[in-house]
């Protein structure tokens, strides 16, 4: 059982309908990755997904789907395959030291099956409370949990058809 320490940590816990395979897929997938990793109406473009421990996770987003920004520079620091991936983003996929924005954080995702779905959660841990607040302010909620959402719809619709 993995531990949340709510003045350091932002969490995200959802039902989706879907087996824990086709959210693995989603996340690992780059084809897949793209379609739910930014909010819309944002794309995503997928630069590089190396899915094992030490592994680089870089993403770029765009407004207009033709000029690209930085979204994403991170590495993998635990893959689990089904159950559980940990990405950060304090050390860039070049195994630098980041001083990423807006904040430094690590990502936990876990799947567990529940009922006819599976039990997906988030944590995102923070080095301090301003950090976690900070991340909070600019819109932690509203932009995991659109992405969360579309992920849900992404693979829902997958095992529904």
């Amino acid at each position: 059982m993995t531990t949340v320490d709510p003045r350091l940590d932002l969490t995200i816990q959802r039902v989706i309908r879907a087996p824990r395979s086709a959210i693995w897929q989603a996340w690992t997938d780059p084809a897949r990755l793209r379609q739910w990793w930014v909010p819309a109406p944002a794309v995503a473009r997928v630069d590089r997904l190396d899915a094992r421990p030490g592994g680089a996770f870089v993403t770029s987003l765009s407004d207009d789907g033709t000029a690209f920004v930085p979204h994403t520079d991170s590495i993998f620091l635990i893959v689990e395959p089904c159950d559980r991936l940990v990405f950060t983003n304090a050390v860039d996929s070049t195994w630098r030291p980041a001083v990423p924005a807006p904040v430094p954080m690590v990502a936990e995702i876990t799947l567990s099956d529940c009922g006819d779905g599976t039990d997906y959660r988030v944590i995102v841990r923070h080095g301090d409370p301003l950090d976690r607040d900070r991340h909070e302010e600019l819109g932690f909620f509203e932009g995991w949990g659109s992405v969360t959402g579309a992920l849900a719809s992404l693979v829902e619709e997958h095992a529904a058809g």
